[in-house]
């Protein structure tokens, strides 16, 4: 029995009936029959069959609808003895070229030694009518096989690696998956495995392998680099991340440098040199902003047909509309209609919609076929709006599909570009050295391509500094609109968010506006002021729903005021208990119907559907929605994600699904929420900025609130400190062609 599992109870029967079981995180929900009871058990059960036999260790939990049911946390197996036993396992299409029928003959032929003539002997299979020789190798062959991945599961799940990664490592070495981990556990690292360090450490402890090996200490250096992508960064320098490994792994700074030449001799890392210091990219990163300077110069180089008569347009649209558009704004239009290129950064109530309102219309009228695009559902579904225009996620424009790792892959690429004449980004903050280098690549020759975003917010989730390296490249025309409009100008929360911005306190005493503050001193009374205005309120003063309307934004997700306690406090106020509301807990997460939910990762092959019956998969990091229904013995849930509706799983919901009622200024990013609460009080000081302040009001439409301290607010606006993210994007633009990218 597994360690961890000592203290748990056991229980012992064999599999009747398979209720639902998912094959790509093996959860599943079966009926054991232990002694004279048929018994509900819920678990991850790899590659499970009814007639096995198994020894489980968890332990009971009880539902009001669905009584009691036993959750497994580990288990053991052991193949059936008995001839019924047989039966059931092979009638149950646990072998694939075994059907009913002949499961069936088998045991008719061999009673209780099936299972060793199968595996053994499976010649003598041929002597049974219907089954030709070729057949009983092919059955023999995949016996193995499902054994196969059963003990390589049992071997690593042991050390806590999850069912799915192990199937990943049966992928990768087949028939010698446990030799070649055994013999170096730090496979399971690789790209294509992923599975945490500290989980191949221990496994490699057990092992009783050497600590100073070098292929421990480059695993670590890897690890460290692919880490870092967490955190934002395409490169780390080489001082840097030798140090950390080193640390890491306990062994001396001079074994991590030697590894770390190892690792660029072998190519498994790239090393640049950016004034005289080494910088450490993953090949995969670095193939990235490599293309994407190269293909933005080649793009500079020849680029779109301009458009004549520009001044004239823009005269035009003045007349038609009733409106003057600033110089700035002027220069802008020019850039994109004359060179092809326009990169329009600036802050709320500055005149970008209107700006690119103008963009698109002349190019429309000139016959140009403009497509739209933007990283979420919901800035996608907001740009429409604003633009009266259709726009996608850059996702579905560029039609994503997945590999055999479940890694995205972009159907539209350089040898399928997109059928259109200008592409125009928004929100590109959000966007990711990734994400931007796929945009580029599904451009077609001479497309005008449009960047819209916002420079003082918070960069993207994903590693790169895209809007970044691009503004301080200098090599794309940069706009930065910073007049505000005169209809803008009575929004406290617009001339608010542009006195953040120049390091300025905002005004906090006005009392009939769209922006308060509530002085609170004490963290415990915060907390019971947002319940209040969330609760009763605000929808008492404004008619706001506490679900739909009224968001809470947090700087970080620890704490009283963090988003994980917040989330547990408003749920019960908003969305408590009752009878006729379905819940569930799922590996210490609960759900309940009517939850406010939201995707924490990308998930390009969830399916959803419409009222209107459009189909499509994909949700994405940062969609918000509502469980709608949870179904237990279907072991699923679904959750209606603004007009999609989307079938989760129970374990792919407790991994991608948090509660929302409460959510950090970064998950926030490409939505706009109808009024925004948002804590200010001392904290975590990596948390207390001036970008993270700035980001978090401006997601604010009609009303915002901050309650806490004035104190917390003037640090957060003194305290300038950028995001600091290590890229190359701004070099490879700005230096020679690398000779290692291309295009």
């Amino acid at each position: 029995m597994p360690n961890e599992a000592k203290q748990l109870l056991e229980l012992e029967g064999s599999v009747e009936n398979i209720v639902y079981h998912n094959d790509g995180n093996q959860y599943t929900v079966m009926e054991l029959s232990s002694g004279d009871a048929l018994v509900t058990v819920v678990g991850t059960f790899p590659y499970i069959s009814v007639g096995e036999k198994l020894r489980l260790y968890g332990t009971w939990t009880s539902h009001a609808t669905f009584g009691e049911q036993f959750r497994a946390e580990a288990f053991e197996r052991s193949r059936p003895e008995t001839t019924s036993a047989m039966l059931k396992y092979l009638s149950s299409g646990a072998v694939k070229g075994i059907g009913t029928a002949t499961a069936g003959k088998i045991i008719e032929q061999f009673g209780d030694q099936a299972l060793d003539v199968i595996e053994n002997d499976p010649e003598r299979l041929a002597t049974i009518k219907g089954i030709t020789l070729k057949k009983a190798r092919e059955i023999a062959e995949e016996m193995r096989r499902v054994n196969g991945i059963r003990d390589l599961m049992a071997f690593l799940g042991s050390f806590g690696v999850r069912p799915e990664d192990a199937v990943k490592v049966w992928k990768q070495y087949g028939a010698d998956s446990v030799a070649c981990i055994q013999e170096d556990p730090y496979r399971l690292c690789s790209d294509k495995i992923a599975v945490d360090f500290a989980v191949a450490d221990r496994l490699a402890e057990s092992l009783e392998y050497d600590r100073e090996n070098s292929a421990r200490i480059q695993a670590g250096i890897l690890y460290v680099l692919r880490h870092n992508l967490l955190n934002g960064h395409t490169c780390l320098p080489a001082d840097k991340l030798c140090a950390a490994a080193a640390q890491m792994l306990g062994v001396p700074l001079e074994d991590a440098q030697a590894a770390l030449m190892a690792l660029c001799r072998d190519f498994d890392a790239v090393c640049e040199n950016f004034s005289g210091r080494d910088f450490i990219f993953l090949p995969k990163q670095h193939r990235s902003e490599v293309y994407s300077a190269d293909r933005i110069r080649m793009m500079r180089k020849y680029p779109p047909q301009s458009i004549v008569g520009i001044d004239r347009e823009i005269e035009e649209i003045e007349r038609s509309e009733g409106i003057q558009y600033a110089q700035l704004q002027k220069e802008a239009i020019r850039a994109a209609l004359e060179l092809g290129f326009l990169i329009l950064t600036g802050g709320p109530g500055t005149g970008k919609t209107t700006t690119l309102n103008a963009i698109i219309r002349i190019l429309m009228e000139k016959g140009e076929t403009v497509f739209l695009a933007a990283p979420t559902g919901r800035a996608a579904k907001r740009m429409s709006e604003l633009t009266g225009q259709e726009a996608k996620t850059i996702h579905r424009m560029l039609q994503v599909d997945w590999d055999e790792n479940d890694q995205p892959v972009f159907q539209r690429n350089e040898r399928n570009p997109l059928e259109c004449d200008a592409v125009v980004i928004d929100e590109l903050s959000m966007v990711d050295a990734y994400v931007f280098e796929s945009v580029l690549r599904a451009l077609p020759v001479g497309c005008r391509l449009i960047l819209v975003g916002d420079s003082d917010q918070l960069p993207s989730v994903g590693a790169g500094n895209v809007i970044g390296d691009l503004i301080a490249s200098g090599v794309l025309p940069t706009v930065q609109l910073k007049e505000i409009f005169r209809q803008s100008m009575q929004s406290l929360i617009v001339t608010n968010a542009h006195r953040i911005v120049r390091g300025e306190m905002p005004v906090l005493n006005v009392r009939d506006n769209d922006f308060f503050f509530m002085p609170v001193e004490d963290a415990r009374a915060v907390s019971a002021l947002i319940l209040s205005l969330v609760v009763t309120r605000l929808p008492k003063s404004y008619g706001y729903s506490p679900v739909t309307d009224i968001q809470v934004l947090c700087p970080g997700r620890k704490g009283e005021l963090g988003t994980i306690e917040l989330n547990k406090r408003l749920r019960e106020q908003i969305n408590p208990p009752a009878k006729d509301k379905a819940q569930i807990s799922v590996n210490g997460t609960m759900f309940r119907v009517g939850d406010k939910v939201m995707q924490i990762k990308n998930n390009y092959d969830l399916p959803w559907s419409r009222p209107d019956g459009t189909t499509g998969e994909g949700i994405y990091n940062g969609d918000m929605g509502i469980i709608t229904d949870i179904d237990r013995t279907a072991g699923c849930m679904r959750v209606l994600v603004d007009d999609r509706e989307v079938l989760y799983d129970f374990e792919h919901a407790a991994l991608e699904l948090e509660l929302a009622y409460a959510v950090t200024v970064h998950k926030s990013q490409g939505n706009e929420f109808t009024a925004v609460i948002m804590p200010v009080f001392p904290g975590v000081p990596q948390l207390s900025y001036r970008n993270l302040l700035y980001t978090g009001i401006t997601r604010a439409k009609k009303l915002l609130i901050l309650v806490g301290r004035r104190s917390a607010i003037a640090d957060m606006v003194a305290n300038d400190r950028k995001t600091r993210r290590f890229s190359g994007l701004m070099r490879f633009l700005t230096e020679e062609p690398s000779e290692k990218g291309d295009v």
